[in-house]
């Protein structure tokens, strides 16, 4: 999941090279992925009232169904 999510922000943004995704579990087994991106492709990955991150979040979350995991999109900055 982590690398999809990589893959998705990298065709989004004008600075691929930037993108990083931390990945980490919480005690309850929630898979986080905290998106950070360059300062000026903030605006691209969450999109006119936030649709592109929530269709991010959306897909993240569909391909964690075929692996029966809970998982969480944040966008840091």
């Amino acid at each position: 999941m982590r690398e999809l999510l990589e893959y998705l922000a990298r065709q989004l943004v004008d600075h691929p090279d930037e993108v990083e995704v931390d990945e980490f579990e919480e005690d309850d087994g929630t898979l986080v992925l905290e998106l950070a991106v360059a300062e000026d492709d903030y605006g691209k990955v969450i999109g006119r009232g936030g649709r592109t991150a929530n269709a991010l979040r959306l897909v993240v979350k569909a391909a964690a169904v075929k692996d029966n995991r809970r998982v969480l999109v944040d966008i840091v900055d």
